[in-house]
């Protein structure tokens, strides 16, 4: 893109570079906004149907406008802050979260070559820019100056580091097989690795575990259900967020959905395949690599709220429990077997 503004507008470089790569953010930011709003409409239909119920189907033909609708609702709203909470705090919190999701979007590869920063680093960047989540949740809970946003924060933090830790362990495992730390080159390691002619990692008897693992921490990382302690309304009325109102409140939620999504593309990019096609057929290449990465963070979106519709809550101790005593043991033993299996069968080599 930077060559095409530079030829055709006659720029400089710094200034194509620079046009070029404010285009890529758009071309991703404005995308993931709109996948958030229709997701929150497939998510609200999922569980309508597991419920029998019918969900959204009055705004808009089958209710497709709902979300809008909502949006347009908390924007018009007044933004309430509590008298005896820090605003300066108490605002920021909720552009934290947003950001810090958009930003992770970055080093996602949609297509061979088609991804804004393709550095050699991206999962150590996708890890270090979710990690930085937690901080939106814990200013928002102390801020707001309230016993249950307090007490939702220090969940968050707890759980979001217990989470984290086993989810380090998991993504060592890919990138030993992968041998990068490039998402790009781990979903061109994944071409034809199973029974050459399934592509992704989750065929292998080694990371299929380490796949279902990275899918359950995925959800406590994100706070989704059964992992919502953060916003248990039994005992926290709405957590972190009790004293949100209007826009501050929906950035939480695009916030949430947005972390989701990359979740699901993260489970899309590191476990099946990315842009590539489920198997090797010369005839699914016809179809553009984007459009299969969004098939499969449709299906792992599906996967969440599935699972939101059917497994209740956890308890605090038993998130803690399996975090700590089944997932982290597990994962690290995981460490030892995929190191131990490559060396003896040559990887490094």
């Amino acid at each position: 893109m930077t060559a095409f503004f530079q030829s055709f507008l006659g720029l400089s470089f710094g200034t194509a570079w620079a046009i070029s790569t404010i285009c890529g953010i758009l071309l991703i930011a404005l995308p993931v906004m709109l996948a958030v709003a229709i997701g929150i409409y497939v998510d609200r239909k999922v569980w309508a149907s597991m419920a029998l119920r019918r969900g959204p189907n009055v705004v808009g033909p089958f209710g497709l406008l709902q979300t809008f609708a909502d949006g347009l609702k908390v924007f018009l709203q007044e933004t309430i802050i509590p008298s005896a909470a820090n605003k300066g705090l108490f605002l920021l919190a909720p552009i934290v979260t947003f950001t810090v999701t958009l930003l992770a979007w970055a080093v996602i590869p949609f297509n061979s070559g088609a991804i804004l920063a393709n550095i050699n680093v991206g999962l150590l960047y996708i890890l270090a820019i979710s990690s930085l989540g937690v901080y939106g949740i814990v200013i928002a809970g102390w801020s707001s100056n309230s016993k249950y946003p307090f007490f939702s924060a220090m969940r968050a933090s707890a759980q979001m580091i217990s989470y984290e830790v086993s989810i380090g362990f998991i993504l060592v495992c890919v990138v030993l097989w992968a041998n990068s730390f490039n998402l790009n080159d781990i979903v061109k390691a994944q071409h034809g690795f199973g029974l050459g002619f399934i592509n992704g990692f989750w065929c292998s008897p080694l990371l299929f575990p380490m796949w279902v693992m990275f899918l359950i921490s995925s959800m406590a990382e994100t706070q989704r259900a059964p992992f919502d302690m953060t916003e248990a309304e039994s005992e926290l009325v709405a957590g972190y967020q009790t004293e949100y109102s209007s826009m501050s409140f929906a950035l939480f939620w695009l916030g949430e959905y947005g972390n989701v999504l990359l979740m699901c593309a993260l489970n899309a990019t590191l476990f099946w395949g990315g842009y590539l096609p489920p198997v090797e057929l010369a005839i699914l290449y016809l179809i553009p690599g984007w459009i299969w990465l969004f098939l499969k963070i449709g299906f792992g979106f599906f996967v969440f709220g599935w699972v939101k519709a059917t497994v209740p809550r956890y308890r605090y101790d038993q998130l803690m429990r399996l975090g700590w005593k089944i997932f982290l043991p597990v994962s690290l033993l995981f460490v030892f077997l995929v190191s131990g299996y490559l060396m003896a069968t040559g990887h490094f080599a």
